[in-house]
């Protein structure tokens, strides 16, 4: 009994061959990719963690509102209220949403997390500094399940308004854009 050659494939195979090369092929190179290493040494994240996603945040939105400062009668500041973003991945669709208080970033599936600060480094003259939080439990199953740590890098604005927050405007919020890569930690 002769067994076929490994050599010959099936026109099957080959058509299959050719479609999985097209489709490598034609995956975009060209988008950027985390470097773990490109962040302060503070908000890095610890030994044993790998990335499980990448997202970006084009058109995101933190509302600020002038309010009384705490423990300091007459004097007024502006008080970061919530974020409100489309979390995107490197290709532009969108995969969740980021909002708050409390923090929370949700996956389309659902899945969602919170998670508590640990610590932040500065990003430059009028950006929201880099972010390292650790994710509590997720709140169902799917992309946001497992997820340990999240940092907040590639940061352009959100900072508190320039507009003068004073009595006279005292309640008033004014809407600041931002953008900013999160990425997720397993």
């Amino acid at each position: 009994m002769k067994t076929p050659s490994a050599s010959i494939l099936t026109p099957a195979a080959i058509v299959a061959s050719a479609l999985l090369l097209t489709a490598c092929g034609s995956m975009d190179k060209s988008q950027p990719q985390f470097n773990p290493m490109s962040v302060p040494e503070s908000v890095r994240v610890p030994a044993g963690n790998k990335i499980a996603w990448e997202t970006t945040t084009a058109g995101g939105k933190i509302t600020y509102e002038c309010r009384d400062k705490a423990n300091m009668p007459g004097q007024t500041e502006w008080v970061f209220v919530g974020p409100q973003a489309d979390l995107m991945d490197r290709s532009g669709k969108k995969v969740g949403t980021y909002y708050g208080p409390p923090a929370t970033w949700e996956a389309l599936d659902g899945s969602k997390i919170t998670a508590t600060q640990l610590a932040v480094a500065p990003a430059g003259e009028g950006n929201l500094p880099y972010q390292l939080v650790k994710a509590n439990p997720a709140m169902g199953s799917g992309a946001m399940s497992g997820v340990t740590y999240v940092q907040r890098v590639a940061l352009k604005g959100g900072v508190a308004p320039a507009m003068a927050c004073t009595a006279g405007n005292k309640g008033q919020r004014q809407i600041v854009m931002y953008q900013a890569d999160y990425i997720f930690w397993k």
